[in-house]
């Protein structure tokens, strides 16, 4: 059932996305978890607590708001299976997990990039940026930005598509939707910031531990997609991630961001500033700092193959598992 739920909420997110009418008039799941994670930070994250009191109070603040989210999504698949048939409840439920994944919000934001650099250059790249990474867009050449950006198509196609999907698969709505709050929560509170360092510690270290499996498959997806695409090397990016991914400050971002580079033959990562501090990251891969519009063009069509061949292999497992199910009932 949840491969099935799984694939189909894959293809109508492909297919129609979260409409910004939606989130003009009843926003998005997204944002209701984080105004309630927002509303928990301002209650209990007090400037005068000690590092272990404020970090006792982060715990017990990710904890109600995963409770609350639990219990919002099984009161919802409960109800379903109530008043609707098996295929009714798959239905629906397929369109709630399509909200929670990000992959054609992801693809339109990303080209927004190459497209700012092509018709409005170096400003206008910088603006579509800005819009998808946290570091200061103007310390950003359009190397820099055009390397941002392929950074986050990586990143983000694991923490915004494959591992909800992973989720999904093996704990149906309520899992994937626990996924969400957790990784809200760590973008949100999860920064080494002096008010979040304390207090956002259980949200990072929990987003670490839940994104572990999705970002090496992401980077097994992405080797996959490299095999199929003529202009990438998928032997460069198996070897980028097992040898590069690991010096990455992130346990997980490495991997889907070295195996992005090694196809492409770019070199992605580096030092890289927020907020004016600069941050040394180690470089994923080994191939060229140069990287252009073409390359974010390039990427791209990366990770469109990768998204297709994860819809693909779910829906083979989903048909798989219900020919099995009609043999053995």
């Amino acid at each position: 059932m949840t491969l099935a739920l799984a694939f189909f909420a894959l293809l109508m997110e492909a297919v129609a996305g979260y409409p910004q009418t939606f989130v003009q008039r009843i926003g998005h799941p997204v944002t209701w978890i984080g105004a309630l994670i927002a509303r928990a930070e301002t209650v209990w994250n007090e400037g005068h607590l000690s590092f272990a009191r404020a970090r006792l109070r982060g715990i017990l603040a990710l904890a109600v708001v995963l409770l609350v989210t639990l219990s919002v999504t099984l009161l919802i698949d409960r109800a379903l299976h109530l008043v609707l048939p098996a295929l009714g409840v798959l239905a629906v439920e397929a369109i709630l997990a399509s909200t929670l994944l990000a992959g054609r919000s992801l693809d339109e934001h990303v080209s927004a990039v190459a497209e700012g650099l092509e018709s409005r250059g170096l400003a206008g790249g910088r603006v579509a940026v800005a819009r998808i990474v946290g570091r200061d867009p103007e310390t950003l050449d359009e190397a820099g930005v055009c390397r941002a950006a392929i950074e986050s198509l990586a990143e983000n196609f694991s923490d915004g598509v494959v591992a909800p999907l992973f989720w999904l698969i093996f704990g149906g709505l309520p899992g994937c939707a626990i996924y969400k709050a957790v990784n809200t929560a760590d973008s949100m509170i999860g920064h080494k910031s002096e008010r979040y360092r304390a207090f956002g510690w259980a949200a990072a270290r929990l987003d670490d531990l839940v994104n572990l499996p999705a970002s090496r498959l992401s980077a097994l997806w992405i080797a996959a997609a490299a095999r199929l695409m003529p202009e990438a090397d998928w032997r460069a990016a198996a070897l980028s991630a097992i040898t590069d991914a690991p010096r990455h400050r992130s346990p997980n971002a490495g991997w889907p961001e070295a195996a992005m580079a090694g196809a492409l033959g770019l070199a992605l990562g580096g030092p890289r500033t927020y907020e004016g501090k600069r941050v040394n990251d180690a470089w994923m891969g080994a191939g060229r700092r140069a990287a252009t519009a073409a390359d974010i063009h390039r990427a791209l069509r990366l990770y469109r193959i990768a998204y297709v061949l994860q819809a693909a292999s779910v829906g083979v497992a989903a048909l798989a598992a219900a020919i099995v199910f009609l043999v053995w009932w």
